[in-house]
């Protein structure tokens, strides 16, 4: 599926109840509880995509949904990718156009979800198309390269002390645990050990989403 196939499907439904769009009530059963299933919703039921880990969503970018109030500011920051298979990669300091996160994000579908009072009332918001070859998102994308290589400094700067990598924050991203038991380790060649217990994720801040919309 292309990126605008997906927006025109979700522009239909936004901002109805999520009970009027799903039916089957065994989709509320654990929803609450369970953060990513309303995102998971929009994903199988809504889209029909498949739920991989394949490197994008859609043909040509990527789907990321988040918390929100009514107002659409946003409540969380967003996981965009683990980076236990390229740490290597990021010690190196690959180039920020090279990289893994620019591929993930440089083409993206953000779709607010309001997840207020009960869940069959919960409201997907008007998606925003974030394409990062639009000259009007320059200076976001030279500020997400300022962070990356910022984060790749911090990540190199703890091994090289003996460290372990730790939480590392740049202005619109950031890198900080992301797993769950049994833990997933990070391995790294080119030190040759274990340079953390459990895998990490880099993040959207919440700012990020904040400047975006003041830009559309």
């Amino acid at each position: 599926m292309k990126l605008d196939e997906a927006k025109h499907i979700i522009q239909q439904i936004s901002n109805i109840h999520l009970g009027e769009l799903i039916p089957d009530e065994t989709e509320f059963s654990d929803i609450v509880k369970n953060k990513g299933k309303a995102g998971q919703i929009l994903e199988r039921i809504i889209l029909h995509l498949n739920l991989s880990t394949s490197l994008k969503d859609f043909e040509d970018g990527e789907l990321k949904t988040n918390k929100c109030n009514s107002n659409g500011e946003p409540m969380e920051t967003i996981a965009i990718t683990q980076i236990s298979s390229i740490i290597d990669d990021l010690i190196e300091n690959q180039p920020f156009s090279e990289s893994r996160l620019a591929q993930k994000i440089y083409n993206i579908l953000y779709v607010g979800i309001v997840r207020e009072g009960d869940s069959h009332n919960w409201q997907f918001l008007t998606p925003i198309h974030i394409d990062f070859s639009n000259r009007k998102f320059d200076v976001i994308w030279k500020q997400l390269k300022e962070d990356y290589n910022t984060i790749c400094k911090k990540i190199k700067t703890d091994l090289d002390g003996g460290k372990d990598i730790s939480t590392s924050n740049g202005k619109y991203i950031q890198i900080r645990p992301k797993d769950s038991q049994p833990y997933h380790p990070i391995f790294s060649n080119i030190y040759n050990r274990q340079v953390s217990n459990k895998n990490y994720a880099f993040y959207f801040k919440k700012d990020f989403i904040r400047d975006i919309k003041s830009i559309i």
